[in-house]
């Protein structure tokens, strides 16, 4: 903690969190326990960060549902006091072209609907007997290997690393290296030179592969991508960096969440059993959303900018602060889910902020979800004996990245 002036300008000091804290030792799945009492006490509050700023952080699921939609509120990471994830990002943003992830309407929308196609749910549901074959034939190969097995590599990564190379058009071949350069690229502990070399390697790559889309077209994201941008619509840079972007979200967040939900649920046997016998995709699909609710994995805040004076939750944010969402602690709010320390995979939960909200959602949820619901509805079902190989004391979480995830998962059946 450290103390700082109060945030409404008056002579008083208050003590000021630093951001993002710690998960729970106890039980690393849930939100610190300063952030949890920040929903309960001071849900709109001042927080210190990396660089010794303090923007505010917005804690309550109702406030932030209020705000993501609020266009006074911007995603532009170039401006003044933008409250930046690390030094790195915070040194490479003035150079960004503009993209989804850093554009306000109606460039956003722009840019959006260059690739929003093949996220569609009709373009995603036709994957899903594709998905299916590719969690049967590693499964399968699990099941003929040695005991015990790391879930992450043998499950976890390979599953949306093989889906996002198939759909965005990236030999799988290629996998170790950028999933390298994509661990690089989004780590709060590898230096701003660390950083840009990875994200330079990757875009090297994605340029060469869009290149080749370009005379030799295929049925994959990247194609769709070369000849638009062959026809002006966006640029080779755009192109570039858009792919960079959907190939590091595609398979990182998808592998911690079925890794760490795989653990949450061996720590849960009764909710893992009411999973593992139903054959209702209704059921399957609920146990998602509560499965995303609960554990969050993007665990470092979205980040906005105020652009005009915006009064919420009896404090006022300026023109010029810096907003910060924590979306874990919106997911444990108690006003929304009741009890949310408890893993209920009945309980409606569609309404959490796990893809965040607003025009900014993750523009791959859809896929995200079809994965995860192929997954959980065939991994337990055919490893109905599926359990921990060490104490749970001992599996190790990795917290480096933009999503937490684990470092390996050993199992045995």
């Amino acid at each position: 903690m450290v103390d700082t002036a109060d945030p409404q300008g008056s002579e008083s000091a208050r003590p000021v969190p630093e951001y993002p804290q710690p998960r729970d030792g106890r039980c690393p799945f849930q939100p610190a326990a300063t952030v949890r009492r920040l929903t309960a006490e001071a849900p709109v509050s001042k927080v210190q960060i990396w660089d010794g700023s303090t923007p505010w952080l917005v804690t309550r699921h109702a406030d932030q549902r209020a705000l993501l939609t609020d266009p006074r509120l911007s995603i532009n990471e170039k401006l003044p006091n933008y409250p930046h994830m690390t030094r790195g990002r915070a040194e490479v943003a003035p150079h960004m072209p503009e993209l989804i992830t850093n554009t306000d309407a109606p460039e956003h929308t722009r840019l959006r609907r260059t690739v929003n196609a093949p996220f569609t749910v009709k373009r995603v549901e036709a994957l899903r007997p594709a998905i299916q074959k590719i969690v049967d034939q590693l499964i399968d190969d699990l099941l003929a290997g040695p005991k015990p097995a790391d879930l992450v590599t043998r499950i976890g990564l390979p599953v949306p690393t093989l889906v996002i190379s198939e759909l965005l058009g990236v030999p799988y071949t290629d996998h170790d290296f950028f999933q390298s350069c994509s661990n690089v690229a989004v780590s709060h502990t590898a230096t701003p030179e660390e950083a840009r070399e990875a994200s330079g390697a990757l875009a090297e790559y994605l340029g060469a592969q869009i290149d080749r889309k370009t005379t030799e077209p295929a049925d994959d994201v990247l194609s769709e991508m070369a000849s638009r941008v062959a026809a002006g619509e966006m640029t080779r840079q755009e192109a570039v960096i858009m792919g960079s972007a959907i190939l590091i979200a595609g398979h990182e967040t998808s592998a911690s969440m079925i890794s760490l939900a795989t653990l949450a649920l061996l720590r849960n046997p009764e909710q893992l059993d009411a999973l593992r016998t139903t054959d209702d995709p209704k059921t399957v699909a609920r146990a998602v959303e509560e499965l995303l609710r609960y554990l969050t994995i993007v665990h470092t805040g979205v980040r906005r900018i105020a652009l005009e004076d915006i009064e919420v939750g009896g404090e006022v944010i300026r023109a010029g602060d810096g907003v910060i969402f924590d979306v874990a602690a919106a997911n444990w709010d108690a006003e929304e889910f009741p009890e949310p320390e408890r893993l209920d995979l009945s309980r409606s939960a569609r309404q959490h902020h796990a893809f965040g909200y607003g025009a900014h959602q993750c523009l791959g949820q859809t896929l995200a979800r079809v994965e995860l619901q192929v997954v959980f509805s065939t991994l337990y079902r055919r490893i109905p004996t599926l359990r921990l190989a060490v104490p749970f004391e001992d599996v190790e979480f990795a917290f480096e990245g933009v999503a937490y995830g684990l470092r390996s998962l050993p199992v045995t059946w």
